[in-house]
């Protein structure tokens, strides 16, 4: 099938007509990404000038006193209750050590074994390391609450943060970058 001259004119002028009109699409989008690049650039000064220092601050003001104490009594727990049971315990290893001792000796020196006085000096090594173990491990009291944890205040701090990282990765995805589009010919329209 044929064209006539003057439909392959009037297409020449279209095709041309479309060229002009992509070359400066081309120059737009090249604007828009370069308006977008400086956009992001100044979201990232403010956010390093203002809102960094901004989440320090209520950091500071509201978790940080949460945190130093919960440091503090799991601190004290430790030199107060763990430490001290754990000498108990090992007090009651060395007295039962001990008796061991002192029977293998009276053995090996062939005055024989008392059961009675052994059975009677295991009673009393054993009630003195269950005495002593038993008062070592109190149980601990816990501080009455008021109003917000240290747990709770972390689990904002993380939604926050969360928030945040989704912000963040939805405008680098939606974000026009002239590295991520490639045209075929980026100054010549398609072929119609």
């Amino acid at each position: 099938m044929s064209v006539s001259r003057k439909r392959k004119k009037e297409l020449r002028n279209l095709q041309n007509q479309a060229n002009k009109l992509w070359e400066s699409q081309q120059v737009l989008v090249g604007e828009a990404a370069t308006v977008a690049r400086e956009a992001g650039r100044q979201l990232g000064n403010y956010s390093r000038e203002q809102v960094v220092p901004q989440v320090q601050a209520t950091y500071g003001k509201y978790a940080a006193p949460y945190v130093d104490r919960g440091m503090s009594v799991s601190k004290q727990v430790f030199n107060d209750k763990v430490v001290p049971a754990a000498g108990a315990v090992v007090g009651s290893a060395l007295s039962v050590w001990d008796a061991a001792n002192d029977t293998r000796q009276r053995l090996g020196t062939g005055r024989g074994v008392d059961w009675a006085d052994l059975a009677q000096r295991a009673e009393k090594y054993g009630q003195k390391a269950a005495k002593g173990f038993s008062q070592k491990v109190a149980v601990v009291e816990a501080p009455k609450k008021k109003g917000i944890g240290a747990g709770g205040v972390i689990a904002i701090i993380l939604g926050v943060a969360a928030a945040a990282g989704v912000l963040y990765a939805a405008w680098q995805t939606l974000r026009a970058d002239d590295e991520l589009w490639v045209a075929d010919d980026p100054l010549r329209a398609p072929d119609a």
